[in-house]
């Protein structure tokens, strides 16, 4: 059987226009191609190709005002309004650090940028969009009508690459790490677990003894774990709109891991979808990707760190949930006190 063609930047716009009112993401699923092809296929005709580092990107970030951010995986979509402000460059992890947008950034996967502009009905609709290697979203950027639309075109004079071409080379797509665990290392895991003193020092642990998240988790046990039902992240997004508790709400793909802190107040299921619906905060979770959930008790100096974690049937992760724990702002008690309640898996479900 032959292989099937990537269709021609031509092929692609004419797509666009036979199905206006359908969603990039899914249009390029349907073309059997990555959105990045599918952006590059406008360069020089609303799109621009520009460079993808995080210190260009940011920079110009920086220079637009009020704008939207959105990072997403594929089961669930973070967007958060505010202003890109205190960029931490680094070279291997960067960071967006302010109240409204709070960003980690993993630049080597910042591979692919645009400047994409499209005629609305209420004028220009513009953004900026990242994507990795293999032409998958790692982050973008819509400007609003409080953006500062006059900085536009002198971004894109100074972002621009010399190659705008439509067409759009892009690698494999790396599968999911699968669980990883060694259950000869479990003393040693446990004992490190318990000696933890701030949360990032798990990974490292994890990778020490070549395990992952994951794989950790499902050899940990009691006190640091609990199997969920997959039913707890929607249950406890319900009961966090209503008790107003503020939490951190982290998601995330391998290139950028969005935050939001703060509480989590209009929910509206549509189908498959929960949907969080705040003033300058939208989470859409697809609730039948969620195959398995976790409470994770971390120690910290400053007390321990409880989270929700679920991850996809690929192992995964689509999100985590924390509690607050800011001086005058501790909401990790009543955080705490919520995932204690939440249901077990059952018997079957562990199997």
């Amino acid at each position: 059987m032959a292989e099937p063609t990537t269709p021609t930047a031509e092929e692609i716009r004419a797509a666009r226009q036979d199905n206006p009112k359908t969603r990039e993401r899914d249009l390029a699923a349907k073309l059997g191609i990555t959105e990045a092809q599918l952006v590059a296929a406008d360069c020089g005709q609303g799109a621009t190709r520009i460079d993808a580092h995080p210190d260009r990107i940011m920079d110009a970030a920086q220079k637009l005002g009020e704008v939207m951010a959105l990072t997403r995986n594929d089961a669930c979509v973070h967007e958060k309004v505010g202003v890109y402000a205190n960029y931490h460059p680094g070279q291997h992890a960067a960071m967006i650090l302010n109240e409204e947008i709070d960003l980690r950034m993993f630049p080597k996967h910042w591979q692919h940028a645009f400047m994409v502009e499209k005629q609305g009905d209420a004028g220009p609709r513009r953004s900026l969009q990242v994507f990795d290697a293999a032409g998958d979203a790692v982050h973008k950027i819509f400007l609003r009508d409080a953006s500062n639309h006059d900085a536009w075109e002198g971004i894109k004079t100074d972002l621009a690459l010399e190659n705008q071409s439509p067409e759009q080379p892009v690698d494999p797509r790396q599968p999911k790490e699968a669980p990883k665990s060694d259950p000869s290392k479990l003393d040693i895991l446990r004992k490190e677990w318990a000696r933890m003193t701030d949360t990032h020092q798990f990974l490292r642990l994890t990778s020490k003894l070549k395990m992952n998240r994951l794989g950790a988790y499902r050899i940990a046990g009691d006190p640091f774990v609990r199997l969920l039902d997959p039913s707890s992240v929607d249950l406890a997004l319900q009961k966090l709109a209503e008790d107003g508790t503020e939490v951190m709400i982290f998601v995330g793909n391998r290139g950028c891991i969005q935050i939001h802190s703060g509480p989590v107040k209009t929910l509206k299921a549509m189908g498959p979808w929960q949907n969080v619906l705040d003033p300058g905060f939208n989470l859409h979770l697809r609730l039948d990707h969620i195959a398995e959930v976790w409470a994770v008790d971390k120690p910290t100096q400053r007390g321990a760190a409880v989270s929700l974690e679920a991850f996809d049937a690929d192992g995964g992760i689509i999100l985590q949930i924390f509690g607050i724990g800011k001086e005058g702002n501790d909401s990790r008690p009543a955080w705490r006190a919520l995932v204690a309640g939440l249901p077990s898996a059952t018997v079957e479900e562990t199997a």
